[in-house]
């Protein structure tokens, strides 16, 4: 599993999945392909819907689309992130994750290997 610090705002040095918010129009898919070759420079192939969750934050509501993505060309150079590791399903609770996408831990759980 792929996950990146925020280098950035209120959620600064909070770990997170990449992504971003969806532009008019715009299919969840779509906004995550945009998104990680804004952020990472990579395009991925968006496959199967993990989950959705719903989160209210103490000043917005936030909808967490995750994906099973495949890495098509790029280096996952960060260009917004003040960090970024590859995690294992054991490796889950070794970063301060935001809020949200805590919240997707379980499903990522039952679906990733352990060691």
């Amino acid at each position: 599993m792929f996950a990146t610090q925020r280098g950035y705002g209120e959620w600064k040095d909070g770990w997170e999945f990449p992504g971003g918010k969806r532009e008019p129009g715009e299919t969840p898919e779509a906004c995550l392909r945009r998104e990680i070759l804004e952020e990472l420079d990579t395009e991925i192939a968006v496959g199967e819907e993990l989950i959705c969750v719903e989160y209210d934050y103490p000043t917005f509501h936030l909808t967490l689309h995750c994906f099973r993505c495949k890495i098509l060309h790029g280096s996952l150079s960060l260009r917004e992130h003040e960090a970024a590791c590859w995690l294992t399903a054991d490796e889950l609770e070794h970063v301060d994750w935001l809020p949200a996408d805590r919240a997707v831990l379980p499903v990522l759980r039952e679906l990733l290997p352990h060691s």
